[in-house]
């Protein structure tokens, strides 16, 4: 019984470390969550309304550059674009939609036979995006966030 009662005392001295606490710091427990994130991923790409019928996340994104994409091809085929040779070539538009929806063409590269056959071009591309639709922003853990992405447009002229 002696004994019983010594190992209950034991065991009751040793285990009051199970029942402290630690304090936790809310400084440490956000470095840990940021940590976690993928900030190259966003829940839920850009999108326009016409594609708010799409499922999942992937075909939302090509939903959004294909809407993009018809508008910018619609828009150039209205212009009148003269060249000496056929033309077959891609413009890279680094692209920026905000956490507000607002639209911005960052950059466009294009190769330099490009610019010499269409000197205009840039000017033209950011012409013919300027009447976009609503533009609804990326999603990240449920806040709206910026996006930035590169548009590859290919041109074919004859």
């Amino acid at each position: 019984m002696k004994q019983a009662l010594l190992v209950i005392c034991c065991l009751v001295l040793l285990s009051c470390n199970y029942f402290e606490k630690k304090k936790v710091y809310t400084k440490d427990i956000l470095e840990e969550e940021l940590q976690t994130f993928n900030w190259n991923e966003v829940d839920e790409y850009p999108t326009f309304a016409s594609c708010d019928s799409v499922m999942s996340k992937n075909h939302k994104r090509q939903c959004f550059e294909q809407t993009l994409l018809q508008i910018l091809n619609n828009n150039l085929a209205q212009q009148n674009i003269v060249v000496t040779e056929d033309v077959l070539d891609t413009i890279d538009l680094k692209i920026t939609i905000s956490k507000d929806g607002q639209f911005n063409i960052d950059s466009i590269a294009s190769s330099a036979e490009i610019k010499r056959q269409i000197p205009r071009i840039d000017s033209l591309l950011i012409r013919c995006l300027d009447s976009l639709p609503k533009i609804y922003p990326a999603i990240k853990r449920s806040q709206q966030v910026t996006t930035q992405f590169t548009l590859p447009v290919v041109v074919k002229i004859n």
